[in-house]
């Protein structure tokens, strides 16, 4: 007995060493083009065993049972990462992992559609988000540029000659989108265009945009939704960064962006964009150049001083220069302004300044101020145009929360001054527009909540103005959420200021009367759905229906007149309606696809005639196929977009051109070397089909060979008439543009991070 009792503690050691050793470790690695990712969240599903990555991005799960496991990564701005393991007893095993960043991720914190921070899927408002991943499969000198990939969002050429542009949103002309930097109104009318360029890659956090009513938050410009670039925070940017690329049509471009540390608390970044295009390109054969040279610089900076309690305190500004010409080929600077060789010249100087400061007080108080002077000499021909704009803003917001509700409470006070040298602009504009609006979101179930707002601004040009909005959310799960929208709009117009076609070409502007503000009510109902799957395979689907009916809408009138551009109050109403949805699949093995589609309907009524809307494409999808080959550290990007037909301005019966468009597409590839430290070489070709909108048409600019009408006969009441030198009745006009005129290219570039 005495020999038993000693061997048995002995069996209970020895036991405990083998189940010890039949244990498993499962350990690796998480990188993101070579790079450690720190704190990225580690866990076996189904178990309560999860650890985060170190600072050298690495993991450890030690004494782990042997099976199979899914293994699920997630960190926000990235995709999330599951893979299926199987670990047996007493193995050890390493994996090294490759995180994706979101290109329209899920998971975000997002702050435009309340105007506070609230994860991506519990706000009442849908807001889509992309980060500068999204953007870096189709490299852009401009975020103007590369939102042509994102659905139901189209940027619009306006002029052929100084190629100047806006952005429609679900068929909605460009003054109804509002651009926001940081949440800060500054950009607007005069410099929409400009807010969109100039901004380095490596400075932006996201891009939030809002398809639908937004006024009662941001005012009148904000009708049919807006764009919102928020600039990194300090700790998130790199310590340095360099993107340059160049293209087989001579373009340059380099974005260089650094971090620096200014004493204990406080953080400098700096951002400097540079884009260069100088060589004249005529493939279409009319004399005029293809594409508007430009030289241009944009200098950003943005100060992060740290606080107690974490308060917020950023100052940040911006100086952005420009110097764009197009026109006849053999156009030098001497001629600008002159009546005998054509081109348009623009000369564009601007700066921004932007801040928010929490106020040290126990509630949530925060003041957002911003400025902006805008200053634009051009000359379109020998009519020139100058202008100046400056936007002052302040804004303080109350965030408090009471029970089940989540009560937002805000004053704004916008300055708005705006002076140019045309006839309509008799005396400068020089309006002050006080704000107070409220917002309450209110929690009626665990799966339903309820959002009400309303906006009050006083306008002395047009008295009191009320903008109301609302919005329900119904949370199925955590995986399906339906959302409805409904607000209203209103918008005041400054035709200068949105409207380049009304002092380029030919035709005489016409106001037929004073132009009363546009009123809207917009409804958007939006469903959303994920799916992840235990192969590793993420599934997001999303779907919305959309409707907007305006009156008083102010729209240019072609048709009329062709000799004229025709403003006034439609005398009738507008409707844009439509269905939009969006498709992301990522597969375990680096295969990822995202594609949206829109059909849209966007028409006029008046005197009981109802017509399309002019420059407005009745369908339109965007795409982006992405496969990384992991052995090879190579990433193959295939994105593209479609755009079907559009009502186009003609001149007359007689004009040859084609009065829609066809069905179009721009497509492009990239591919990108990651298996260098530090660095990413990339290349590919854009517009692979070479599709060009004088495709099928005779000409794009009517009359380029006479760009001054001399050689055009009228009559007695101005219309132009058939010549044997003019046979088909034409002025010269360059409003016939509904895409770019780049054709295919090549193109190449170099990125280095260092974090």
């Amino acid at each position: 007995m005495k020999k038993l009792r000693f061997l048995i503690p002995l069996l209970l050691i020895l036991s405990s060493v083998l189940g010890t050793a039949q244990k498993a470790t499962l350990s690796g690695s998480i990188t993101e083009s070579g790079n450690p990712l720190p704190y990225v969240n580690v866990m076996l599903k189904g178990t309560q065993i999860g650890v985060s990555t170190n600072d050298e991005g690495q993991f450890s799960f030690e004494s782990l049972d042997p099976g199979s496991y899914v293994l699920i990564a997630s960190s926000i701005g990235y995709l999330p990462y599951r893979t299926l393991i199987k670990v047996g007893p007493g193995e050890a095993q390493w994996l090294e992992i490759q995180m994706e960043p979101s290109a329209e991720s899920l998971e975000e914190t997002v702050v435009t559609g309340t105007l506070k921070p609230v994860s991506r899927l519990e706000s009442p408002v849908p807001v889509e988000v992309y980060t500068p991943a999204f953007f870096r499969k189709n490299p852009t000198p401009s975020i103007f540029d590369a939102l042509q990939n994102v659905n139901g969002v189209r940027p619009q050429i306006n002029c052929s000659v100084c190629n100047t542009g806006d952005i429609h949103i679900n068929g909605l002309e460009g003054p109804y989108t509002l651009v926001l930097i940081d949440g800060m109104p500054i950009v607007s009318g005069l410099g929409t265009v400009y807010g969109l360029t100039g901004i380095p890659n490596s400075l932006i956090e996201q891009i939030e945009i809002v398809k639908g009513p937004a006024s009662t938050l941001y005012g009148s410009e904000a009708v049919g939704g807006l764009i919102n670039i928020i600039t990194k925070h300090a700790p998130n940017a790199p310590e340095f960064f360099a993107d340059g690329f160049v293209t087989g049509w001579g373009e340059y471009n380099l974005d260089i962006g650094s971090k620096i540390e200014m004493g204990k608390k406080t953080d400098l970044l700096l951002g400097v964009n540079y884009f260069n295009y100088d060589i004249p390109i005529d493939n279409n054969g009319d004399n005029f150049t293809d594409v508007t040279l430009q030289d241009r610089i944009s200098i950003f900076q943005k100060w992060n001083f740290k606080r107690n309690n974490a308060r917020m305190f950023s100052l940040a500004g911006r100086f952005f220069y420009e110097d764009r010409w197009g026109g006849e080929m053999q156009w030098t600077p001497e001629f600008r302004g002159g009546n005998e060789i054509y081109g348009e010249s623009i000369y564009t100087r601007r700066w921004e300044v932007l801040g928010k400061y929490e106020l040290p007080l126990k509630e949530k108080m925060l003041l957002s101020l911003s400025y902006n002077d805008h200053s634009q000499n051009s000359a379109y021909g020998n009519e020139l145009y100058l202008a100046d704009q400056r936007i002052g803003f302040g804004q303080l917001t109350w965030d408090k929360s009471i029970g089940k509700h989540d009560l937002l409470v805000g004053s704004a006070l916008r300055y708005n001054y705006y002076d140019d040298n045309t006839p309509a602009t008799t005396s400068a504009d020089n309006i002050l527009i006080p704000s107070l609006f409220v917002q309450d979101e209110i929690k009626l179930a665990p799966k339903h909540s309820f959002l009400a707002g309303l906006r009050y601004d006083y306008d002395k040009r047009h008295g009191n103005i009320f903008t109301p909005r609302a919005a329900y959310k119904w949370k199925f799960s955590d995986h399906d959420i339906f959302r409805v929208n409904a607000g209203t709009g209103f918008r005041v117009v400054n035709l200068f200021t949105e409207d380049h076609a009304a002092l380029t070409g030919s035709r005489e502007v016409v106001i037929v009367e004073a132009l009363k503000p546009e009123r809207s009510i917009n409804v958007n109902l939006n469903y959303l759905k994920k799916i992840y799957s235990d192969n590793g395979t993420f599934i997001s689907m999303d779907a919305s229906v959309f409707y907007t009916h305006f009156s008083n809408i102010i729209l240019p009138d072609y048709d009329t007149d062709p000799n004229a551009i025709i403003y006034d109050n439609l005398d009738g109403k507008s409707i844009s309606q439509g269905v939009s949805a969006n498709l992301e699949m990522v597969f375990a093995n680096g295969f990822r696809f995202l594609a949206g589609a829109t059909w849209q309907d966007v028409s006029n009524t008046e005197n009981g005639i109802t017509q399309r809307q002019i420059l407005t494409e009745s369908f339109t999808g965007t795409w982006n196929i992405s496969y990384t080959f992991h052995s090879l550290n190579l990433s193959v990007d295939y994105t593209g977009n479609l755009y079907g037909p559009m009502r186009l301005p003609l001149l007359g019966a007689l004009d040859p051109r084609q009065e829609f468009s066809p069905t179009w597409s721009i497509q492009n590839i990239q591919f990108t070397y990651k298996g260098l430290k530090d660095f990413e070489v990339y290349g590919g070709v854009k517009n692979l089909l070479d599709w060009t909108p004088n495709r099928g048409n005779p000409f794009i600019i009517a009359r380029s060979n006479d760009p001054f009408d001399q050689n055009v006969t009228f009559d007695a009441n101005g219309n132009a008439q058939a010549t044997p030198d003019n046979p088909f009745a034409l002025t010269f006009d360059p409003t016939y543009v509904y895409g770019p005129n780049q054709g295919v290219r090549g193109f190449f570039g170099l990125r280095y991070t260092v974090f």
